[in-house]
């Protein structure tokens, strides 16, 4: 048995679709102070095997370090485990297929059909037939409380009306706009309260205990166990939700989401959602991680302090520990980990060059764009449902390795639909659908005798071609049926992966062209299991011409998380003007805030100069409703008036500059950096490597491969990366293989070999 110290291995999984990828690493028993790395790829879901793909691929890891066989669905010990990172799309699984929790939704009396109003916007403008998505929550319960604020929208002189309050929020000077009859501090009866935000709150009827216990026993007995509270103007006086949400613990209730907690932002609909989405979802996501948990020893759920720690990708590209966690924050929990992996691996902050990323993986492909900082966005619709939550801009469009392929009135479709893991592709040998993988198979592009033999019940055989073979032929039959002119086998496959290729465009377009960046400037940083058969001809339609391929670009989303930050972030409600004479106490708020987020992540065992700070307003035009989120320059000043502008000027084209600028929000968000940087960056190593052009004849093997306008390459040469050294340059058409990916060199492409990457070049566009 390989002595192993204790806290010493590092695993990272990401379980996609199709594929669950696992990256460990451990001290090497020769030399302790360098690190030996494994990969293991299974897929995402064979229940005749395995119950859960995380749980297995850590197995297979632990098995290859010890050097001892683990039986399966056996407690895994973990004393040598230093931590266990985990993304999943269990989450966005349940949202996509509507299988999450029954839930109750509670709301202020009145606004009982809110959510199902929604916004009115309708997205499909020209429809006939509207399909509206349902809404998540089962039922709903009125809750007899309301809140009003002081005063009304777009007062020219709202400073000069407002309720002023001394330092312990009692009140100094009574409202004096309009609606106030010269009686009490505020138009009316009520209570006057300082809201978080700064606004004057006036309370005009509290929730009756009684009443509210009664009802929500009832919806106990009824068999509810998850609640999501939406209660009038709770982002800035949250006092009455959080009421109702003691009352439901004290009752019994496991999961309670309160909206104000979850997301302390103004607009009640967005607010709303969000939370019967976290109410809907996280019971799903716990009982996958408590089942996960079941796999392990006791020590795992204790975290650092007794044993190995596990943290979780949220979607927002920053890893959470587990109180943390939820199924708000893990919508895009898988994507997120290949973001994080493309851009720590391919941005240079001297060349500075812009960077698109294509995931290409088994179900769907993932587009995002980096340039420096990772983009947000605050709002997001997924499954017809519109959430309020940070996630990382990232494009989905459903084409992948697995996605069917069909022909329906006289089109090749390439998806939506996809095979999944299970039955899978026809390769799979599991009775599954033609999919893209197929196509890539009976072109060349995939090459059995190179690829993991892991396919049909046994887990053991190769994939299969002449299945492939003779589905193909038969929808061959049904294409020339219904065409003029007889087009051949390999037209017809190619054709497919040529629809593929331009659905995979279509996000990148919009990424890049309708944001006003020319997508021709960009980097394609390819990765995903299949992102290396479709890599070239997607960057030529693209006017791309360099591509970088990460040696670990088919698990990137595992090997990102390996390299991801910790993050901790908090937000208030603010409602005040941006004035110089408001900036100081705007200042002084997100001082409070930095100090709480440090705090925090000193508590989860940062040192104050591994802790980066970023701090944030999000700000809008008076009498608009789209506020942007704004990080001022880092040049000391904390000038958030000229960042806004130019974030404004940017995203619209032009900017108001006779209208006053509201904060809505403060924002605080700390990240733990993990590591100092990862080296010198893959552009200078390729500027001063000597290159080495490989011959041919130094090839593994040769196969026959299907390329666009030149047809077959019978003798196209089959080079493993493994065998290639630093500097080895290799010209297309080629085939570059390791145990995880192929990646195909097309004719005019140039591939240089650096220590981390392959960098194509690609000489002639077509």
């Amino acid at each position: 048995m390989t002595n192993i110290p204790d806290r010493s291995i590092r695993i990272c999984a990401d379980r996609g679709g199709t594929f669950c990828d696992v990256h460990a690493s451990y001290p090497d028993p020769e030399n302790p102070e360098e690190r030996k790395e494994i990969v293991v790829k299974l897929l995402s879901q064979d229940p005749g095997n395995y119950s859960d793909a995380p749980t297995e691929g850590i197995r297979r890891v632990l098995e290859i370090v010890t050097e001892q066989k683990i039986p399966r669905n056996s407690v895994l010990r973990t004393d040598k485990i230093d931590y266990i990172r985990l993304s999943t799309t269990v989450a966005t699984n349940a949202l996509l297929e509507r299988k999450g929790h029954k839930h109750a939704l509670l709301i202020t009396r009145g606004f009982k059909d809110l959510l199902l109003i929604g916004n009115q916007s309708r997205p499909r403008i020209f429809d006939l037939n509207i399909c509206r998505p349902s809404p998540l929550y089962s039922t709903v319960v009125e809750i007899d409380e309301r809140v009003t604020l002081v005063g009304y929208t777009s007062d020219p002189q709202a400073e000069e009306h407002a309720i002023q309050f001394d330092q312990a929020g009692n009140v100094m000077k009574a409202y004096s706009g309009k609606g106030w009859d010269g009686e009490g501090y505020a138009e009316g009866p009520g209570e006057i309260v300082k809201g978080i935000s700064g606004e004057a709150v006036r309370i005009m009827k509290r929730p009756d205990p009684d009443i509210v216990r009664r009802d929500l026993q009832k919806l106990y007995d009824e068999g509810y166990r998850s609640l999501a509270i939406v209660l009038v103007h709770s982002y800035t006086f949250p006092d009455h939700e959080r009421f109702v949400g003691d009352l439901a613990r004290s009752i019994g209730f496991i999961q309670v989401s309160e909206s104000a907690q979850l997301l302390p932002m103004i607009k009640m609909v967005p607010r709303g959602v969000s939370s019967t989405a976290d109410a809907y979802l996280t019971p799903i996501l716990r009982d996958y991680l408590d089942g996960f948990f079941e796999g392990f020893d006791e020590k795992l759920k204790g975290g650092h302090i007794s044993g190995a720690r596990v943290e979780f990708m949220g979607s927002d590209g920053g890893l959470v520990d587990l109180d943390n966690f939820s199924g708000l924050k893990s919508i895009l929990s898988g994507p997120a980990g290949g973001v994080v992996g493309y851009a720590l691996t391919s941005w240079d902050s001297k060349e500075k060059h812009p960077i698109i990323g294509l995931d290409v993986g088994g179900t769907s492909t993932d587009v995002s764009r980096f340039d420096g900082r990772y983009e947000v966005v605050y709002e997001t619709t997924t499954a017809g449902v519109t959430i309020q939550s940070p996630q990382l801009d990232i494009n989905t469009v459903a084409a992948g390795g697995g996605s069917c392929l069909t022909f329906r009135n006289g089109l090749f479709l390439a998806g939506p639909e996809s095979a999944g893991a299970e039955p899978g592709p026809v390769c799979y040998r599991k009775g599954g659908p033609l999919a893209v993988t197929d196509a890539n198979l009976l072109l060349g592009r995939l090459i059995p005798d190179y690829f993991p033999k892991i396919f049909g019940r046994s887990e053991k055989e190769p994939l299969d071609v002449e299945a492939s073979r003779i589905a193909f032929e038969k929808l061959a039959e049904d294409i020339n049926t219904s065409h003029d002119g007889k087009l051949s086998l390999d037209e017809i496959v190619y054709g497919f992966i040529k629809v593929a290729n331009e659905t995979m465009c279509r996000p990148i377009r919009a990424l890049t062209e309708a944001r006003g960046h020319a997508t021709s400037k960009h980097i394609l940083a390819s990765f995903g299991g299949a992102g290396g058969q479709h890599a070239c001809e997607i960057a030529s339609l693209l006017g791309i011409r360099t591509i970088l391929i990460h040696r670990y670009s088919s698990i990137l989303s595992a090997y990102g998380l390996a390299l991801a930050d910790r993050v901790y972030e908090l937000q208030e409600p603010c409602s005040t003007f941006y004035t110089a004479n408001n900036k100081l106490s705007l200042i002084e708020r997100l001082d409070k805030l930095t100090n709480d987020v440090k705090t925090e992540l000193k508590r989860q065992g940062f040192e104050e100069k591994r802790i980066h700070v970023e701090r944030m307003l999000n700000m809008r035009f008076e009498g608009t409703d789209t506020a942007l989120m704004v990080l001022a320059a880092s040049d000391g000043n904390e000038d958030y008036e000229a960042a806004f502008y130019k974030v404004y000027r940017s995203e619209f084209g032009f900017v108001l500059e006779t209208k006053s600028i509201i904060v809505d929000d403060i924002k605080v968000r700390g990240i733990g950096k993990t590591f100092d940087n990862l080296g010198e960056s893959v552009y200078a190593e390729v500027a001063r490597l000597t290159v080495n052009l490989v011959d041919k004849s130094k090839a593994d093997s040769v196969y026959s491969v299907y390329f666009d306008q030149i047809s077959r390459v019978d003798d196209t040469p089959v080079f493993l990366l493994d065998s290639l050294s630093v500097g080895d340059t290799l010209e297309g058409p080629a085939m570059i293989i390791d145990q995880t990916q192929t990646i195909v060199l097309v004719p005019g492409a140039r591939a240089v070999l650096t220590s981390q990457h392959l960098y194509i070049t690609l000489n002639s566009l077509s």
